[in-house]
Formats: structure tokens, sequence, C-alpha cells
């Protein structure tokens, strides 16, 4: 496995890689994990875990800090970082892999290694970064209709600011040919990430394999009620603090609620600009909640509400909320679309519609008998993405591509 960032560093696509990781282990595979290291006074330790080796690699990032937000955290490059390549160039030398997975951008990094030793090579798009240099597909707060110059550089130059955002746009262009070339195969986490991303008229080889959530996540017995919860019923959302997430809409929806009836609100997540410093009577903001809490929060909700407005590729909290038995209203943006069946496991409004979401709302807390059918029908919609099945899924990807290269092999020798 390649990717940036490895626990205890917290984050989805963290978590993704440790769990797919531990449960190859736990299949009897040697699994190793190529990550940044980090350059900070005190480093954490990545997480130990049995039949897991993490290599934490130099780079180049943690030299030029200036190209990030926060210096003790490099990201990948969209293009090859030199320092990078060689310290993966040493990995694969000495591990010898019959197959790597890798995610995201530090992909960028490995292609140099790959028209050298040329190993089977899976590459999972987390997000739009394939084809967007920002990785949202955002324009202007809209969903992007796709990549063009005159779109592209005047929204990277926005992200990023005009010096690196022309720079990283070109990376991002000037990589995909090498990418679609050297890839096996690529597995976008949803149909929207695949469609964005172009892959079909690129003609490459892709499977759809979404984001999962752990096995066990749906039969968690019911734990500790987490001592910053409401006592009484209450709605939750977890996720950034964004517009984007639709924290504003969410907030407006909340004070169309009749007051006499009207639950508290529980925001978890990491706050943005966007959070207001004044909130309505009953909102509760909670910051940088390990992963237990927001398993408590779901759990005795009466309501998750997670109305995503950007084109979320595969959001894990919409999978988690139906594991553990919360009734859900969300939006049917990017990737939630592949996620939930509407009317059956999950309630689906337009985004940024606060009407709707209120009345959506108000139905969940009116109607018991709704919220029981939501809960059956989520439970039986999130077994497609439990972590086995995606391990199978993923294991058949790699036999597949790992026939082919030893094919490729043989015709070249031949």
């Amino acid at each position: 496995m390649l990717a940036q960032f490895y626990p205890p560093v917290i984050g989805g696509e963290e978590r993704h890689v440790r769990n797919l990781s531990v449960e190859f282990a736990r299949r009897g595979h040697d699994a190793h994990v190529g990550t940044l290291r980090l350059d900070s006074a005190s480093p954490p330790s990545p997480q130990p875990d049995a039949g897991v080796t993490v290599h934490s690699l130099d780079s180049a990032g943690r030299r030029l800090t200036g190209l990030y937000a926060s210096a003790d955290r490099p990201l990948a490059m969209p293009m090859p970082d030199p320092v990078l390549t060689r310290a993966l160039h040493r990995l694969v030398d000495d591990v010898r892999p019959d197959v790597v997975h890798a995610h995201n951008w530090i992909v960028n990094s490995y292609l140099p290694v790959q028209w050298r030793h040329r190993r089977p090579l899976v590459l999972s798009l987390h997000d739009y970064s394939h084809v967007c240099a920002t990785k949202r597909s955002m324009l202007h707060d809209e969903p992007c209709p796709g990549p063009t110059p005159r779109r592209c550089l005047g929204c990277v130059r926005g992200h990023y600011g005009t010096a690196r955002g022309g720079v990283i746009w070109a990376a991002v262009r000037a990589g995909i040919p090498a990418r679609e070339r050297l890839v096996d195969v690529f597995t976008p986490v949803s149909r929207a990430v695949a469609s964005a991303s172009r892959l079909a008229e690129a003609g490459v080889d892709f499977e759809v394999v979404p984001n999962f959530v752990p096995d066990a996540l749906a039969s968690t017995p019911l734990g500790v009620r987490d001592p910053a919860l409401p006592a009484e019923p209450y709605l939750f959302f977890a996720g950034d603090l964004s517009a984007q997430k639709g924290l504003l809409t969410l907030l407006d929806a909340y004070t169309r609620l009749d007051a006499g009836a009207r639950p508290p609100l529980v925001l978890v997540g990491r706050p943005t600009p966007d959070l207001p410093e004044r909130l309505p009577a009953g909102v509760q903001v909670e910051l940088a909640w390990d992963h237990d809490r927001v398993v408590s929060g779901f759990q005795y909700s009466l309501a998750a509400v997670l109305p995503s407005e950007w084109p979320d590729p595969c959001p894990t909290t919409v999978l988690e909320a139906m594991a553990l038995r919360a009734p859900l209203v969300t939006t049917h943006q990017g990737g939630i679309a592949d996620m939930v069946v509407p009317d059956e496991s999950a309630l689906v409004v337009a985004p940024a519609e606060p009407a709707q979401l209120a009345a959506a709302l108000a139905r969940l807390i009116a109607e018991p008998a709704l919220r029981r059918r939501l809960v059956e029908g989520g439970t039986e919609q999130v077994q497609a993405f439990r972590l086995g099945s995606v391990a199978d899924r993923l294991t058949g990807i790699y036999e597949s591509v790992r026939k082919s290269v030893r094919k490729e092999a043989r015709h070249a020798d031949a």
C-alpha cells in the first residue's frame, strides 16, 4: 500500500488504508505500507498492527515547507518527488511486492519506479485528483462541469495562490497520460469519481470499489453514552463544519423546525471559516472527536443529518450512520447516489434546499415508524459496503492484474 499518511494521523483515507492492510494481513498476506515521514519535533509513531509493516519515507516536501499550509504535514505532490521516488525504489527493491496499491497523489512519485520494475499497479481514486488540481471538482461553489484550461486556471489560482496554482494544475494535467499508461487498474470509489475522471473515455481498465465500514461496526453493541451528548433525543452531524458539507443549509433548516418540538443539534467535526460565530439556540459544536466518540454520537441519535452539497466522492459517515442504525437524511450528491436508496435506506433531499431538509427532519422527529423503516433499510443497504466484501473484490482485482502482467512478461520474453 502507498498512502501519504497512516494512523495515528487521523483521516478517512488513513483509516481506509489501515483497515485494508490489517484485513489483508489477517488473511495471511504480508502487508507493507509506504507513507510519508512527518517532519515535526515529535512525529507520531505509526499505529502497530500485526502483520503490517509501515515504512516512513523521506520526501522533498519535508524541505519545501512553503508549499504547504502546515509545514509539519507535507502532502504528496501531483508530480514525481525525486527524494520520495528514490525511497520508493529502495522499498520496492527490498520488499519485492506482488502488487502495489497506491492511493491518490503518492502514485506520481511511484510512476518512475513502475517504468523500471513493472509490477501490478492498482490506483484508488478517493477524490477527483486524477483530473482536478483542487481534488474537489467544484467551480464557484457549484459542481464543476469538467476540467478545461480556462475554468481550471482561475480556480486553482484562487485555491492555492497564483504562483503555486498554475504549477499544480500543470503537473496534474501533465501526469494524466503517464497514470493512464502505467496504472493497470483504477479503482474509483464511486461512479461519480469515475465519470468526472473520464476513465471510460480514456479507455483504461477501471472498477468502482467503494469505501467501506469494518464488518463488526454493524454489530457494535450500544456503548456508554458519551457524556458530552445531550440527555434527550438529538440530531447528529459529523464531518467538516463547512458550507460544502451542508452546514449552513442545515442550520437554516434547523431554525425552521417547530421550536417547541425541536431536538438539540450536535455538530461534530473540523472547524472551517464557514462556521458562524453565533449559532441558533439548541446547537452544540464538538471539535476533534476520536472515532469511538463519533460512533456513540450516531448510536444514540434520533437521526443523522449529512446534507452534503458538493459531489462527495464516497463519504464514510453515510455508511457509518446506516451501520450504526441511525435514521439518515442526506442528499444524492456525488458518490452518495451509489450508497443510499431514497425512502428505503435514507430520506434524500435536494442540496442547498433548507425547506426540504426541514420537512424531512420534521417527518423523522414525528414518525417513529419511519425511523424504524429507514434503520432496517440502511442496515440491509450497508452490507455491500462491508470491509470483507470490498477486500474480496480487491483480491480478485489483484489476482487478475498479476495474471495480466505475467502474461505480458511472457510475451515480451518471447
